[in-house]
């Protein structure tokens, strides 16, 4: 694989934001239903929501971000479900951590009527940092030598 230029690094790095950001509002929509609607306790609806959230984040990461990676098989395949299994886990401890440290139910502000509450809050901390984690082992899963060395051998 040749080098990836500044410029086309920077777009995917873009494409990444922007991607992460469709499925921080997916998973959130989904962590609120689950949450506010149903009644679930956030440790139970957090990995749930992570895991929507997951299937859309792959589907676009393939397809849009990182280009040529719809073609990188089972190799590819298992790398993105084993960072994405990591992320869930890193996702769940930092929800935990931050409920211990900072609470859940507090009513932080109200928009328009929508109470945002500190375990919203704790989700758009943990989905940060998880984002870093995210981008630099997907990256190298996907883009990796050894998987377009298989793809070679296509």
């Amino acid at each position: 694989m040749s080098e990836t230029k500044p410029s086309s690094r920077l777009w995917e790095v873009i494409r990444f934001a922007v991607t992460g950001g469709v499925c921080f509002l997916i998973e959130l929509a989904v962590l609120w239903f689950l949450h506010d609607k149903l009644g679930l306790d956030t440790l139970i609806a957090t990995p749930v929501a992570f895991l929507v959230s997951v299937a859309f984040n792959y589907l676009l990461c393939v397809i849009w971000v990182f280009k040529g990676a719809q073609d990188g098989g089972l190799a590819a395949k298992v790398g993105f479900a084993v960072t994405s299994g990591i992320g869930l886990l890193l996702n769940e401890l930092l929800m935990w951590l931050f409920r211990l440290a900072f609470g859940e139910e507090q009513t932080v502000l109200t928009v328009f009527g929508f109470a945002v509450t500190m375990y919203m809050i704790n989700k758009a901390l943990a989905t940060l940092l998880v984002m870093i984690w995210n981008y630099f082992t997907k990256r190298a899963i996907l883009q990796s030598s050894f998987v377009q060395k298989l793809l070679r051998r296509k």
